[in-house]
């Protein structure tokens, strides 16, 4: 219990560590060469803060554990709105643009419908990891002509300050790009050990690991930058993180894994899981909306989806504990 146990801490901490290594080593190669400011901020430190999620699951689906790939994702994108959300507004409250709730907000909505209708059958089939894939690349084409097109360039902006503020030489960040990757995939296998092995001590099921510490530790980056940028009032960044990465999992998390090798799961990741990441979902919609004012999410609904979380936690941990 206790090696396990150690892999999996130091795993989330090598994780998180190497994952923002690789994203500031991609960021300086990306400058070098030449591309947009704007394009660094949408593609790699998109990808980047999604970089945990995405090698974790890979692997668990590439060793034969579905449950930690698909609980990985799912959990993740609860953890994204209703912790981290929740903490972020509890901190300072979020105001929502109109652009988010015609936009982004109905985006993610439709992309939870679409997950839903693809694991009605309690599995996700190749077939269905490629459409996954599909739509996300069409959604990140049609995101960076939107962006370039528009010239709309405060992200890059802000990402040319950045890297202008902590200049690395090329061949500093050619050894951390590649450094990144190989400690993020050697921190995602002994993460994925170590969630295995506890959870065949413990008796439960890889799908409630995946869902409580695999996805609260791959969520960390965006726990960071989320509070980070609420603290600065930045509220359309911290709220833009957590609909940007939850678009993330539900496309190219799962659809990686799936393609990797196809996941079947029971019937209960449909009946509960995903109806919570719905329900999370829909209701970060009506918070945002503004029925008396412009949109925002206050402090009591922040603390109201930290109770959902506990709740839900609540509800797994007396699943394990209480069969």
């Amino acid at each position: 219990m206790i090696l396990p146990a150690i892999a999996i801490v130091f795993g989330l901490i090598l994780l998180v560590w190497s994952a923002d290594r690789f994203v500031e080593g991609a960021a300086c190669v990306a400058r070098h060469y030449g591309m947009p400011p704007l394009l660094i901020g949408m593609v790699i430190v998109g990808f980047g803060t999604s970089a945990p999620e995405m090698v974790v699951s890979a692997i668990s689906a590439a060793q034969g554990n579905p449950g930690i790939a698909l609980g990985n994702a799912y959990g993740s994108n609860i953890t994204n709105i209703a912790l981290i959300l929740g903490v972020t507004a509890l901190i300072s409250p979020i105001a929502v643009h109109s652009q988010v709730l015609h936009k982004e907000l109905p985006i993610l909505a439709g992309m939870t419908v679409l997950a839903a209708w693809q694991l009605w059958d309690g599995s996700i089939t190749r077939f269905d990891a490629v459409v996954l894939l599909l739509v996300f690349a069409g959604l990140m084409g049609w995101t960076i002509w939107q962006g370039l097109r528009k010239r709309v360039d405060r992200l890059g902006s802000e990402i040319e300050e950045e890297l202008s503020t902590h200049p690395m030489p090329i061949n500093r960040a050619f050894f951390w790009l590649a450094a990144g990757l190989l400690l993020l995939i050697a921190s995602s296998r002994m993460l994925v050990w170590g969630s295995v092995e506890i959870a065949h001590l413990l008796g439960v099921s890889d799908l409630i690991i995946g869902l409580t510490i695999v996805a609260v530790g791959t969520s960390l980056p965006e726990l960071a930058s989320s509070v980070i940028a609420a603290r600065k009032g930045e509220h359309d960044i911290a709220l833009g993180n957590i609909i940007g990465s939850n678009l993330f999992n539900t496309l190219a998390v799962v659809g990686i894994a799936g393609a990797i090798h196809p996941l079947t799961v029971g019937p209960e990741v449909f009946s509960r899981d995903l109806m919570v990441m719905g329900g999370v979902t829909i209701s970060l919609f009506l918070m945002g909306w503004g029925f008396r004012g412009p949109g925002r999410i206050n402090r009591w609904e922040g603390g109201t989806l930290l109770c959902v979380y506990l709740g839900y936690n609540a509800y797994l941990a007396s699943e394990v504990f209480l069969k």
